[in-house]
């Protein structure tokens, strides 16, 4: 990929998803590369993406990146799977000339081709996401005989939206999602929504060690970190600031916001459509 005119080691990057799952992303970003500064956008006013069409989310895709270019930025992650399955050719069409594109399923694919070839893996995620097989196709591609099991599992990312994870209801919800015979002799399981990180103890208290959990966060900011140092736009002295714009306000974002990044952010709020 060359470097997009005009872009800086000095932009921030943008981040995309519906809602509070994508702040997985955002943390781990901010982990791996905190000098970076980056600008968030909760779609809260469509949430969640993952029973959306995919003409849906194409829209609020595109118009999303027409909100982090203006700002500008070097990058538009997508940190949401359901928007990555849904969008993400078309935002790497529409700003790829602008900035860097990249999704949270390659970095995926990436892994598992490296790690588990010949091997069985699960996948949870949204009806959308299992729906598109894109992860399917990917490691079909790849020739590797890696064989995938697929489960939609619709509660969880409104359940942990709502705040109710690591409680009883969770519990419950995961169990009764992962008892499911489709799982059945998996050697590692994909959590296929950035919201599940949020219950991935939950998840690996359920195998005991069995299954190993693939945490997608990490791995796409390991991947943007990557990509920025090959195109030499690294930001290395600077503050690692924050933005956070919301299509709607929510007290649940609000909040998470502040857990997750240990300091009270201040919401922009930005409408979509006016």
């Amino acid at each position: 990929m060359n470097q997009p005119p005009g872009a800086t080691s000095l932009h921030p990057i943008g981040i995309y998803d519906s809602g509070i799952g994508g702040l997985t992303v955002a943390r781990a970003l901010s982990k791996v590369l905190p000098n970076e500064d980056f600008i968030y956008f909760g779609d809260t006013a469509h949430l969640p993406y993952g029973d959306k069409s995919t003409a849906a989310i194409q829209a609020y895709s595109v118009k999303i990146s027409e909100v982090l270019l203006r700002q500008p930025v070097k990058a538009i992650l997508i940190a949401c799977n359901s928007a990555s399955a849904a969008a993400f050719e078309l935002v790497k069409e529409y700003a790829g000339s602008k900035a860097i594109v990249l999704n949270v399923i390659d970095p995926v694919v990436d892994f598992i081709k490296t790690n588990y070839a010949g091997k069985k893996i699960g996948l949870i995620g949204t009806r959308q996401t299992v729906q598109s097989n894109v992860y399917l196709k990917k490691l079909n591609a790849l020739d590797l005989e890696i064989q995938l099991s697929s489960l939609a599992t619709p509660l969880l990312a409104p359940m942990i939206e709502e705040g109710f994870f690591n409680n009883n209801i969770s519990h419950n919800v995961i169990h009764e999602y992962l008892d499911s015979p489709v799982l059945n002799g998996i050697e590692a399981l994909i959590l296929g929504c950035t919201h599940y990180p949020l219950i991935s103890k939950e998840i690996e208290e359920y195998y005991k060690g069995r299954v190993a959990v693939i945490d997608s966060s990490d791995l796409a900011g390991k991947a943007m970190a990557a990509e920025l140092s090959k195109l030499g736009i690294l930001n290395e002295k600077g503050m690692g600031t924050k933005r956070f714009f919301v299509s709607d306000y929510t007290r649940s974002f609000a909040e998470s916001t502040q857990i997750f990044f240990g300091e009270k952010a201040e919401l922009e709020h930005y409408p979509l459509w006016e």
